[in-house]
């Protein structure tokens, strides 16, 4: 059985984790920085970069001791190497090759995009090749069709900016705190999506690319006018994201020949409004 201890430190998140060959998931360890990060309304790289310091190597002796290994019993070791903030995805990468170099492992340079595609494969040991994925979050907005390992079709991405980062910013304009995606999630659960204009940049373009910055500068004019609820904003915001990305989807699913299944990956993928327009497309779909 092949077992590999995998490293993840590309955000504000740390996780260690034992995975074998055929993706079972042995043990899985997982630090958050949200209080660190809280008073500054985001993340702030050096912060971070300095918690993955101080949080790694803990972190990956639970992992082992959860797993009931050691790490002689590692066949080798994977770090992701980028794209991310890079003092934390430094971090990770120099301790996998400490210890890759300590145990004279292999090390295995993950692409955080890569491991966005394939991970869906741990949670659902049914999920086949080919796929449509929907990659959202804090950094990164792509329609990818995944046909293997190694072998993806990026369909579309953002010309600006993620729709995690809008996201972020509406909640830091309307003083929610932070984390962002949850907290304007939760305060558009008590608003009015249809009470505030807002944009929905590339809607029915032909090409399913994705933009947000201008909808983050109208979420800006909004609240500036003065004459709108908090709660109004942030659910008009948040239906005009899901606007957004039902019209992309829909847009790439007839791009995406072969695939099947609709699989969303990244934070905002927590986001329920929007889990569920996607489970309503993947069944207009018949994926």
């Amino acid at each position: 059985m092949t077992l590999i201890l995998g490293l993840e430190s590309s955000c504000d998140e740390t996780a260690a984790a034992l995975v074998t060959g055929d993706r079972h998931i042995l043990a899985h360890q997982l630090a958050g920085q949200e209080a660190a990060h809280a008073p500054f309304g985001g993340v702030v790289p050096e912060i971070a970069a300095r918690a993955h310091v101080e949080i790694l190597a803990p972190l990956v002796e639970a992992a082992l001791d959860e797993a009931g290994v050691t790490l002689s019993d590692v066949d080798a070791i994977a770090a992701t190497a980028g794209p991310g903030l890079i003092g934390g995805v430094m971090v990770g990468l120099v301790t996998g090759k400490a210890l890759a170099l300590a145990g004279g492992k292999p090390l295995v340079a993950v692409n955080h995009l890569e491991g966005h595609a394939l991970s869906p494969r741990l949670a659902d040991p049914d999920l086949e090749f080919p796929y449509l994925l929907l990659l959202v979050s804090g950094g990164h907005c792509q329609l990818l069709l995944v046909e293997g390992v190694g072998r993806y079709r990026r369909l579309a991405t953002t010309i600006d900016d993620a729709a995690g980062e809008a996201f972020d910013k509406t909640a830091k304009l309307l003083g929610l705190g932070y984390p962002g995606g949850p907290r304007v999630e939760a305060e558009a659960a008590k608003g009015d999506s249809r009470a505030v204009k807002l944009p929905r940049p590339l809607l029915g373009s032909s090409e399913p690319h994705f933009s947000f910055a201008g909808l983050k500068s109208a979420v800006l004019r909004a609240r500036d006018a003065g004459i709108h609820r908090p709660e109004d904003i942030a659910a008009s915001f948040q239906q005009a994201v899901v606007d957004c990305l039902q019209d992309r989807t829909r847009r790439a699913i007839g791009q995406a020949s072969g695939a099947k299944a609709l699989v969303v990956a990244g934070g905002v993928a927590a986001n329920g409004a929007v889990r569920a327009m996607l489970e309503s497309l993947a069944d207009e779909a018949g994926m």
